[in-house]
């Protein structure tokens, strides 16, 4: 486990022993303008909690082999094996997740974590939860209503940290030609934050010749709009690609080959997929950004533990946001790393993300040997 992970965890345990010796009471007044949240509003319970995980959709893999199980696992620890978790998946569906948040309210769960497929129509959800007197963590995207907490990465950082290692990788031909900006998908408002930080970054230091908002940050989508961008600019014009996620850099790699680039122009990502860590093995992409997923859903588990017992949220939220719709919301946002062929043992490998031999395939193998992953 790297450093930084090691804070993380470290800190997201010290918060779990803090709320367990936290007693219950009423929640600082906040700057909520629906009304006030849920906070310290619901009977004292105990360990036999029913957590709602709503999670957005399940192209990308990280939602179901990481999210899912470490949120799973760290509330089993908060509520000494009692606590059960019920899963539903909107598969980028937002009507879907809609009729899940009505199904958990049927239910009576005693705490929602929700990542929205789209924050701004989940809003009338939130506030049904509301009204039904459960609390609402906002899980990795920031949605709208009347949350009570939220967790993420600090995703304007995401952004830069994505921007800087494009223009690490073009030096001195950043001005040479143009980049390709692959934004996400305008219903995230993780998306808009990658952007605002990514042109912070970029802004004035290179030439965009296309910048696209890409539909439900589907690959095959990305790979449309890199084509178009190719057609557009000319495949002699294009020295780099600002992917906001490693789906679409895919998408992205695939026009490039298909376009005949004799070497591939510079591609970031996002999420540090197996296969985006195969391509930057390869070299077939240069960056992605490591997100250690352990320390956002250990904060989501205990700040929905605390909630749904009605108790303060302790010292888990260090952090303050504000959302559209609800200001000075408590927060707890992780740190991000930059993921490139240098530090790939350094970080997904020591973290036990994944091991070698599921990097290191046989397809791999000789570029794993250059790179001493074995």
């Amino acid at each position: 486990m790297n450093a930084r992970l090691s804070r993380v965890v470290s800190t997201a345990l010290s918060a779990a022993a803090a709320l367990a010796l936290t007693a219950c009471g009423s929640a600082k007044e906040s700057g909520d303008e629906e009304g006030g949240r849920a906070t310290g509003t619901r009977a004292a319970k105990g360990d036999g909690i029913a957590v709602g995980l709503l999670l957005p959709e399940n192209q990308t893999a990280r939602y179901e082999k990481f999210d899912k199980p470490l949120i799973e696992k760290r509330i089993s620890e908060l509520t000494n094996g009692r606590g059960e978790v019920v899963y539903a998946n909107a598969k980028q569906d937002a009507s879907l997740q809609s009729q899940q948040i009505d199904t958990m309210i049927t239910n009576k769960v005693d705490v929602l974590v929700l990542d929205a497929v789209d924050s701004r129509a989940v809003a009338g959800g939130v506030r049904k939860a509301k009204e039904a007197g459960i609390p609402v963590v906002a899980y990795d995207r920031l949605a709208e209503g009347p949350i009570d907490a939220y967790t993420s990465f600090d995703n304007e950082e995401v952004g830069r940290v994505q921007a800087e290692a494009l223009l690490a990788a073009l030096g001195d031909r950043a001005k040479s030609g143009r980049i390709v900006m692959m934004n996400g998908s305008v219903t995230d408002p993780n998306a808009a934050l990658y952007k605002k930080g990514s042109h912070a970054v970029l802004d004035g230091k290179v030439t965009i010749g296309r910048e696209y908002d890409t539909k439900e940050w589907k690959p095959e989508n990305a790979n449309s709009n890199m084509e178009s961008a190719i057609t557009a600019l000319g495949k002699d014009e294009i020295i780099g690609v600002y992917s906001a996620n490693d789906g679409m850099a895919g998408g992205v790699i695939t026009a490039l080959k298909a376009a005949g680039f004799e070497k591939l122009p510079p591609v970031t990502g996002q999420d540090a997929e197996l296969a985006a860590v195969q391509r930057i093995v390869a070299g077939e992409q240069y960056q992605s950004v490591y997100k250690p997923y352990a320390g956002e859903a250990n904060a989501a588990a205990e700040m929905a533990v605390a909630l749904a017992r009605g108790r303060d949220l302790g010292t888990v939220a260090k952090d303050s946001v504000d959302s559209p719709t609800t200001r000075d919301i408590p927060a707890a946002l992780v740190e991000v790393t930059s993921l490139t062929r240098e530090n790939v043992r350094e970080t997904v490998v020591e973290d036990g993300i994944y091991t070698i031999a599921e990097i290191c395939t046989d397809k791999y193998r000789a570029a794993c040997d250059a790179l001493g992953l074995k």
